[in-house]
Parts: structure tokens; C-alpha cells; sequence
């Protein structure tokens, strides 16, 4: 059975703490930056359609199957990626990806057909596949699992930052660029929020050290006790298993984790991608303002992702939590499916069904790295991530389809709110033994 840490005063140092302070300070800002022009580059798409979408003639399907291909991409390279990332270290490898990402996003630029614009996006999920279960797995190599949840809501707040910062910049770039020296402002978009990263990689390659033996800015004493926590933890709570392909796959709990992780990508990125046509739908013309607009949901959910994740860390429960932030987000989505054209209320849904969507991440990756370790966990994560963004797919198509075919979003927005019911239901199907912690 698992046992809870003892609290800080009975066996943490001063010293100890501040080299855990220390090792936070050192690692995830710059993560964060990485992850903030990943998704930056992932989600523009959904500003950009708005005048993209006229300019080349693109139906809503076209937009959304373009928005969702992304997710093909981004499931074949994940179990590789994080087998190369095991074996070969992160600072490499999270640099090879951010150089390749930042030659790729700027080419939408230069799309003008569906096949094209299909394309790029499927390169683009490609090169960005193994960044985000890369990082889970880094995380885990340096935090015991009780200093993990806070982790990942900080490593994850870099989500709705970016749409944050993201929204108000990309609808400012649109308008104040638009035709400048020939080009659309949709085509600026790309190539000034794209080229970014490849700078961002190599100051990952210079800075990010691949395990805290590694890190300079640590003294042998801190090392050796940083060391000794994580091993104690990974000994008592995540046994290390050398597990092949095949045991995997046959483990019950990490299908039923994927299953969960579907439903909850699927509201995650209906969101991220039709936030802007849903603001707009709501009666708000000028893409500046819809930017700016798009910011308040983003910055909802900075403030309910790290509340929630600190509530679970102190209280070493998980179920409940995610549970309650996945239901939060569903009945957001019906609110603001069913008051669409009341744009107060619709962007109050739109608040919640964010704030509450963008929560659920850092919740949920403390569930399966609470009891995976080793091969497992390296294998086990990717697999997670690659089958369950396949809702990142899914969702946006249907969106797109069903929006064309019944000229609304209405039945999109319910048919996706129900998949986070489903999701939440789903979660107390995992034994609260084995996750709280």
C-alpha cells in the first residue's frame, strides 16, 4: 500500500528545500517557454481561420479536419521519442524538436489548398510529438511523485499562458500586418510566431541539464539527497518494470487511463480551436477584440490549474478533483452551446468549459506517473498521450462537420460536453489506493 510523505518540518531540510526551490527555478521556465511556442504554433490555426478560411475558400470541415490532422502526426513518434529521451537524455532530443517545429509552422504561410494545408499540419503534429510526453518523463527523472502534481500545473500553466498572451499578440499581428509587402495577415501569423523556437532550442541545449547529477548549479550534498528522494520514491510507489511493447499493452490500467485522456483532449481542443469562430459567432467582428476576448478564458484557467493541482497535492487526492474539473469544463460548454448568441453568457461558458478543460492535464498526468516507473513509465506515458490526443483529431472533425451539416455549433458543443461527463465518470473506475497519494 502507498504511504503519504511525511510533511516538510519532519524531514526536510531548509537546505534541502531550497535546492528543490532551486531545481524548479532552473527547469521550468524554460520548459514553459518551449511549451508555450509549441502550442502557440499548434492553436493559431483557430485565430488565423478567420480570415484564412475566406482567403483560400476553406468549409468548416476543411478547417477542422486540418486543425485535428495535426493529431496524426502526433501520435507516431511519441514511444520512440521517449525511448531515445530515456536512453540518450532530454536536452538533445527537446532541442531537435523545437529546430524542427520552428522550420516547419512558418510554412502554412504557404498553403492555398486543402491537401496542402493537410499536410503541413500532419508534419507540424509530427515534429511535435514527442515534446509534451518528453517532458512528463523528464519531470519524473528529477520530482518525487508529492512534488510532481505541482509540476505539471506549473509545466501545463504554460497552456493558458500562451493563449493569454497568444490571443491579444495573434489578433494584433492579423490586423496590423495584414498585406504588408503582399501578405495576408493569417501568413504573417505563421511566420512570426513560428520562426521563434528554433532560437528557444538552442537555449534549451545550452541550459536544460538531462538529470540532476548533471545539473552544476547543485552541490554533491543537494545531488546526493535529491538522488536519494526520487529513488526512495520510485523503490516504495513506482516499481521499475523493464516492460516490453506487449506488457504494455496488456495493462488494463493504462487502456483505462488512455480512455480518460480521450475524453478529456477531446474538450480540451475543441476549445483551443474554435474559441475564436465561437467568439466571433457570438457577434464580435474585429479580430483584435477577438483576440483580446479569447484571453479571459485563458486566463481563468491559469488561476483554476494551479489551485486545483496545489488542493490535490495537499490533500493527496486526485479522482475527486479531476473529476469535479472535467464536469466544470462539460457544463461550460453546454452553457455556452446553448446561449451562443449571447455573448456575456456565451463568454461566461466559454470561461468555465476553459478554465476547466486546460485544469484537467496537470490532474491527470499525476495519475499515471504515480505508479509507473521505468520502461513502463517511458512506454506507457506515449502511449497515453498518442492514442488519447487522437481526440484532438476526432473533435475538431466533428466540430468542423457537424457545424457545416447543421449550419450551428450547437450539436458539436453538446456532443463534446458529453465526452468529458464520460471522462469523469470513468475516473473513479481507477482505485483511489493506487493514485492518492
Amino acid at each position: 500500500m502507498h504511504t503519504s510523505a511525511p510533511p516538510l518540518s519532519s524531514h526536510i531540510s531548509d537546505r534541502e528545500e531550497n535546492a528543490w526551490k532551486r531545481a524548479v527555478w532552473r527547469i521550468l521556465p524554460i520548459l514553459m517557454i518551449s511549451y508555450i511556442f509549441a502550442y502557440l504554433d499548434r492553436i493559431n490555426v483557430g485565430i488565423a481561420k478567420l480570415q484564412m478560411s475566406n482567403d483560400l475558400s476553406f468549409s468548416e470541415t476543411v478547417y477542422g479536419l486540418g486543425a485535428g490532422i495535426f493529431f496524426i502526426g502526433f501520435f507516431f513518434f511519441q514511444v520512440p521519442s521517449n525511448i531515445v529521451l530515456q536512453r540518450f537524455g532530454a536536452r538533445r532530443l527537446l532541442a531537435a524538436l523545437l529546430a524542427c517545429w520552428a522550420l516547419i509552422a512558418p510554412l502554412t504561410a504557404l498553403v492555398t489548398t486543402p491537401f496542402q494545408f493537410y499536410a503541413v499540419r500532419f508534419m507540424l503534429g509530427l515534429t511535435e510529438s514527442g515534446f509534451y510526453p518528453g517532458v512528463i518523463l523528464y519531470l519524473s527523472f528529477w520530482f518525487p511523485s508529492y512534488r510532481r502534481g505541482k509540476m505539471f500545473a506549473l509545466f501545463a500553466a504554460a497552456v493558458p499562458l500562451s493563449g493569454l498572451l497568444g490571443g491579444p499578440i495573434s489578433g494584433w499581428i492579423m490586423e496590423h500586418f495584414h498585406n504588408m509587402h503582399g501578405l495576408a495577415g493569417w501568413k504573417w501569423l505563421f511566420i512570426l510566431q513560428g520562426t521563434p523556437s528554433l532560437l528557444v532550442g538552442l537555449l534549451v541545449l545550452k541550459l536544460l541539464p538531462d538529470r540532476i547529477n548533471d545539473a552544476k548549479w547543485l552541490s554533491a550534498e543537494e545531488k546526493a539527497i535529491m538522488n536519494a528522494r526520487v529513488q526512495e520514491d520510485a523503490v516504495e510507489d513506482s516499481p521499475v518494470e523493464q516492460a516490453s511493447l506487449g506488457a504494455v499493452l496488456r495493462n488494463g490500467k493504462l487502456w483505462l487511463l488512455t480512455l480518460i485522456y480521450f475524453c478529456l483532449i477531446a474538450g480540451f481542443y475543441t476549445v483551443s480551436f474554435w474559441l475564436p469562430t465561437l467568439v466571433r459567432n457570438a457577434g464580435v467582428e474585429d479580430v483584435f477584440t477577438v483576440g483580446l476576448l479569447t484571453a479571459i478564458p485563458y486566463a481563468a484557467a491559469i488561476v483554476t490549474m494551479i489551485v486545483a493541482s496545489r488542493s490535490a497535492d495537499k490533500h493527496r487526492e486526485r479522482r475527486w478533483h479531476l473529476a469535479v474539473i472535467a464536469i466544470m469544463s462539460g457544463v461550460g460548454m453546454v452553457i455556452s452551446a446553448l446561449y451562443a448568441d449571447n455573448l456575456w453568457i456565451a463568454m461566461f461558458g466559454l470561461t468555465l468549459g476553459a478554465a476547466g478543460g486546460l485544469s484537467t492535464l496537470p490532474l491527470f498526468w499525476s495519475l499515471p506517473t504515480a505508479f509507473l516507473g521505468g520502461t513502463m513509465a517511458a512506454v506507457g506515458i506515449a502511449l497515453i498521450n498518442s492514442f488519447g490526443n487522437l481526440a484532438g483529431f476526432v473533435a475538431p472533425y466533428l466540430m468542423g462537420f457537424l457545424t457545416d451539416l447543421t449550419h450551428s455549433t450547437l450539436t458539436g458543443m453538446l456532443i463534446i460536453s458529453c465526452t468529458l461527463f464520460v471522462g469523469a465518470a470513468a475516473i473513479f473506475l481507477i482505485p483511489g489506493r493506487v493514485v492518492n497519494r
